[in-house]
């Protein structure tokens, strides 16, 4: 997958704390302690595969950080 497009100076910080874009190219999750470093394998819906690109959280991250979408 392919990861956002954000400022470079956020990319870098973000690459540096969390491994986001390395991450997302791997479709992997973030690593601890942000996320949980697992592979990816689906999303509830759009909305999450896009939260993805943003911020490198699967699913179950997504859903213990923001809570639990209702469908």
């Amino acid at each position: 997958m392919k990861p956002a497009e954000k400022a470079k100076e956020i990319e870098i910080f973000l690459e540096a704390i969390a491994g986001r874009s390395t991450a997302i190219r791997s479709d992997m999750c973030v690593a601890p302690p942000i996320g949980c470093g697992q592979p990816i394998c689906s999303f509830r819906n759009e909305k999450s595969k896009r939260e993805y690109t943003l911020s490198g959280l699967c699913q179950k991250c997504q859903d213990k950080l923001f809570g639990k979408e209702e469908e």
